[in-house]
């Protein structure tokens, strides 16, 4: 009886040592998602330092990479760090790149355990940071918050594995599947609130991409316009085989305020390129395919480029093509109140919504009301 009394009281202890894991390690992800959109090419880590059951710093990868979160942290833990609990996303880097490797630093603080949600797949890192870790007496777990950590680290582990963005297709459909009225006409889906959210997603990516149709219908402007997060709009691109892009674009007259980089075909007309160029805008040459741009080219030459988070906004042939080559890894589909009618332009063009919905590529993830608004969020399987 005594024996199981104990068993049972040291079972319940580490039950409670899993939950506060859980619960600082959700603080760090948290601190971490801070940084998407702005932290490219790295990833945006987030880091607790914790003694005696009291957080003593908190740090996040900052805009441009560097610094990392976890000298951030220890910077604001100072003393306090030694003897400490460090509680990272991602594992510490062991390799000297643009910044000493945070394994070191982690070292030299007196770091007594490190609690780390996921390992880094970069060939550089992969392991050898939670070695260089143990190797220096440090308790290294690895494994809390894990998938949490996956999906924010996505666009990071992307582009190590399969060099190429994390790419996340975000569709606004009427309740028949429609994207914009008659002949192309854009019509208001969505209300404030998840218009909002596209906004916030905008901030959350490196770059955001639309087709030369839509640009040439919507004259669009692609930025982030929550108050106070203009500086957090994203890389803006266009795919415009024929550079078909007029100068007199929205686009183009902030192409100096906000990156506008437009690809094209190698085919493209040289005059034309020069003429965007000099306005300020990056012309970007990929292959071409029977149908129009290679679109796995033109995501290798973004991930060359740095870009690990790309927001594919439309319209419907270029949401169409990026679902049928197998290139979309998140949908975001937001549906609208009122329907548009038989003469709509339908979101996939003549590709079924049902190749997203009901496809086993996907499942769903989450599901909110935004209002009068519904947001289902897709992941590929």
């Amino acid at each position: 009886m005594i024996f199981r009394l104990l068993e049972d009281q040291y079972a319940d202890k580490a039950r409670e040592a899993k939950a506060l894991d859980r619960r600082f390690m959700q603080l760090a992800l948290t601190l971490g998602r801070r940084g998407l959109g702005r932290t490219a090419p790295n990833p945006a880590v987030g880091a607790v330092i914790v003694k005696d059951g009291i957080v003593v710093g908190r740090g996040w990868t900052q805009p441009g990479g560097r610094p990392h979160a976890e000298p951030e942290a220890l910077a604001r833990a100072g003393e306090a760090a030694r003897g400490a609990t460090l509680y990272v996303t991602l594992e510490p880097c062991s390799h000297i790149g643009k910044s000493p490797p945070c394994a070191d630093a982690i070292i030299a603080a007196g770091i007594a355990r490190v609690v780390s949600a996921i390992e880094d797949p970069n060939p550089q890192v992969a392991g050898q940071g939670h070695a260089k870790l143990r190797a220096a007496g440090i308790v290294v777990d690895v494994g809390t918050c894990a998938d949490e950590a996956a999906r924010d680290h996505a666009g990071h582990f992307r582009r190590v594995r399969e060099g190429r963005p994390h790419v996340i297709l975000k569709l606004a459909v009427s309740p028949d599947d429609k994207i914009g009225a008659a002949g192309g006409k854009p019509v208001a889906i969505t209300g404030e609130a998840a218009r909002a959210r596209v906004h916030l997603l905008r901030a959350q990516c490196d770059a955001v991409m639309i087709g030369i149709g839509t640009a040439l219908a919507d004259d669009p402007l692609l930025t982030c316009r929550l108050p106070s997060m203009a500086k957090r709009s994203p890389v803006r691109i266009v795919l415009d085989r024929a550079l078909r892009l007029s100068g007199d674009s929205k686009l183009v007259h902030s192409a100096r305020e906000v990156p506008l980089w437009v690809m094209t075909s190698d085919t493209a007309e040289a005059p034309a390129a020069a003429k965007l160029g000099a306005a300020g805008v990056q012309v970007l040459r990929v292959k071409t395919s029977e149908y129009g741009l290679d679109l796995a080219d033109a995501l290798r030459t973004l991930s060359d480029k740095g870009i690990t988070r790309l927001m594919v906004e439309g319209g419907a042939q270029v949401a169409a093509s990026f679902v049928e080559a197998g290139l979309v890894d998140e949908v975001w589909l937001l549906r609208g109140p009122n329907e548009i009618g038989a003469d709509g332009v339908a979101a996939l063009g003549a590709l079924p919504l049902s190749a997203i919905t009901q496809s086993s590529s996907f499942r769903v993830r989450a599901s909110e009301k935004l209002d009068h608004d519904t947001l289902t969020i897709y992941e590929r399987v």
